[in-house]
């Protein structure tokens, strides 16, 4: 099942909210939240707010369990831009242009959490795995 949570017109540009939201995609929901509470990033209070957001709807509304579920999708999309100006040189006007942007968070229990296993135990069976191809090739 697929859960949804959008904070819409934060007052931060779409291109420095991407950042934040392309390290937690595919990422399990307990992994997410430790990527975002530790980014030194401004947008990453904004993403951890939506993600929380996000795992409280799968809890509460939809009866989900927040270890199984996986960041399918997390985006940030362009909202309005407020127009102003200032000042310039000989009666001129300069453009300022103050962006905001849309955060998307798409959570899911349907995809499988990869854990990573310790790098001694995948040495150790590759080792078993080689001594019994040598052993099979020696028969």
């Amino acid at each position: 099942m697929e859960v949804k949570a959008i904070y819409r017109y934060v007052r931060m540009s779409a291109f420095k909210m991407r950042d934040v939201t392309r390290e937690i995609q595919g990422k399990a929901v307990a992994a997410a939240l430790d990527i975002v509470a530790f980014s030194p990033k401004k947008a990453a209070f904004f993403v951890q707010k939506t993600l929380k957001s996000a795992v409280a709807n799968a809890e509460n509304n939809h009866n989900l369990r927040a270890e199984k579920l996986v960041v399918k999708e997390a985006v940030a999309g362009e909202g309005a831009t407020i127009k102003r100006f200032i000042p310039k040189a000989r009666g001129s006007a300069g453009p300022i242009r103050k962006r905001t942007c849309h955060i998307y968070i798409t959570l899911t229990d349907e995809i499988e959490i990869k854990r990573r296993m310790p790098k001694s135990k995948e040495k150790s069976g590759a080792k078993k795995n080689a001594a019994k191809q040598a052993a099979t090739s020696n028969e």
